[in-house]
């Protein structure tokens, strides 16, 4: 009898306690603790963000773009920034993924503290010892550029420029103090140029030439790799390189190459 009176208290504290759900405050500064999954979602300023946990493997430019393409579009169809500009960014203020502040902090755009609540890390700049945000993820880093130019008055103009000026946006902010080295807005434009950065801004907008014809083109899929093309047109991948001006052997999703010439 005893041990039934027992069990039937315990029964009653255990299941009158219940299961206490805990709720992660979208506004925490804590990013680490949405971090539990490999793809995880997080909500700042009312837009979901995902997040890769895995890190990113960037040997070099290439890989850089790869990786941080989509990113850069989905924040784009967000924040109306130029995709090309964020990329091209996040190659020059992080050396591709290799510097410091991208490596020990996530922070792929030197955005220094402000009036950031979060982890900080602390790294020589224009002085010495200055205050750097630190991000639990780069793709927080990307968030949170979005935010840092959209939300700040002096980089207002920038946003009256068409969607797909990149160098009007590389210019404007310099002019609105991004960044202090007067060289800052032809190095941008450079690596838009060289790396074709362009075209992911014409993916997120969507542009077609209506008087051109997709004959003789296939248009990349996923699964998509240069040899595989190359097997199935019967065209050598240096050839097919050649005739779209490829450096890289990296495939943009919605690309188009040229398989005739």
């Amino acid at each position: 009898m005893a041990r039934f009176i027992s069990i039937f208290l315990f029964s009653i504290f255990f299941f009158g306690c219940g299961v206490k759900k805990v709720t992660i405050n979208s506004n925490d500064n804590n990013e680490t603790s949405v971090l539990n999954k490999r793809k995880s979602k997080k909500e700042k300023n009312n837009k979901v963000i995902t997040v890769d946990k895995q890190s990113p493997n960037i040997s070099n430019v290439y890989d850089y773009i790869d990786y941080f393409s989509q990113v850069a579009m989905d924040e784009m169809k967000l924040y109306k920034i130029p995709a090309s500009i964020t990329i091209a960014q996040g190659i020059l203020e992080s050396g591709s993924g290799k510097g410091r502040l991208a490596v020990n902090a996530n922070n792929h755009f030197g955005i220094k503290c402000h009036d950031w609540k979060g982890p900080v890390i602390y790294h020589d700049d224009d002085e010495k010892q200055e205050c750097f945000r630190k991000y639990s993820a780069p793709e927080y880093s990307y968030r949170d550029h979005s935010i840092f130019l959209s939300s700040r008055s002096r980089y207002s103009n920038l946003f009256s420029l068409s969607i797909d000026d990149y160098k009007g946006w590389a210019i404007g902010l310099k002019k609105a103090g991004y960044a202090t080295d007067k060289k800052y807005p032809s190095k941008l434009i450079s690596l838009i140029e060289r790396y074709k950065l362009y075209e992911f801004d014409n993916l997120v907008l969507n542009k077609k030439n209506k008087k051109r014809s997709n004959a003789g083109k296939h248009k990349i899929v996923k699964g998509d790799t240069l040899y595989s093309i190359s097997q199935k047109y019967k065209i050598p991948v240096e050839k097919l390189m050649k005739i779209n001006k490829l450096n890289s052997k990296v495939l943009i999703l919605g690309q188009y190459l040229v398989i005739k010439k």
